[in-house]
């Protein structure tokens, strides 16, 4: 990154924290703070091409910082309209490299890896072997990554698929992750899910549950309460 700009985000970060300590007695930015600085850098890089922001998205997360990881996720996702299929290994690359908690798993996946794999959705194969990770946010991130299609009406099989593989995954935050994903399912097909949840109550962790049958009907959801029915 050209040492201006990566000057003029840090700088930018810092003012903005120590204002917030001033004013507020905090001693960390709000999310909307840091997204208002990415904003403003961006204008700097935009007219660069995909692969020159990718780079410059690259040193952002280098610095393993949460603000810096949200700026490059903010701009890989302002870039998605030249996305293409061979974009996949770089994202990747990414979630492998520099995610490292739900904050960062679901940024990144619900934006701009979402929108690749909803505007390529053969690459959902390669999506599927995350399901079985040693890794708890490549888990995770395989539910999360199908929410961006979900709520456009997209990937019900495919987020059966995944519910399939991780139904019995013993870490919170993967059942969480694909709890979501049927709970987002859910708002356009809620008797497919409700069928699925009824399918597999008995085995399917409580965690997961109660997040995939929160915006079902109460009478649904009560009927997917109990154990015995």
């Amino acid at each position: 990154m050209e040492p201006d700009i990566a000057q003029t985000i840090r700088a930018q970060l810092a003012q903005a924290l120590a204002d917030t300590a001033n004013l507020k007695g905090e001693s960390s930015l709000k999310t909307p703070v840091v997204r208002a600085i990415s904003r403003e850098a961006f204008v700097q890089v935009r007219q660069d091409d995909k692969a020159r922001i990718f780079e410059l998205c690259e040193v952002l997360l280098s610095s393993r910082s949460w603000e810096e990881r949200t700026i490059a996720f903010d701009w890989a996702y302002r870039c998605r309209k030249s996305y293409e299929e061979a974009d996949f290994a770089r994202l990747e690359s990414w979630l492998r490299e520099y995610v490292a908690d739900w904050g960062g798993c679901d940024d990144f996946c619900t934006h701009a890896f979402g929108h690749l794999i909803y505007h390529c959705p053969a690459l959902f194969t390669q999506v599927m072997p995350w399901t079985a990770s040693p890794k708890r946010w490549l888990r995770r991130a395989s539910a999360v990554i199908l929410i961006y299609g979900l709520r456009r009406g997209r990937f019900l099989a495919e987020a059966f698929q995944i519910a399939d593989a991780l139904l019995t995954d013993a870490d919170d935050m993967v059942q969480k992750g694909y709890g979501w994903m049927l709970k987002e399912a859910s708002k356009h097909a809620p008797l497919q899910v409700f069928d699925y949840v009824m399918a597999h109550k008995q085995t399917m962790p409580r965690t997961a549950l109660r997040y995939a049958i929160e915006k079902l009907e109460p009478s649904l959801r009560q009927q997917a309460m109990r154990r015995d029915g």
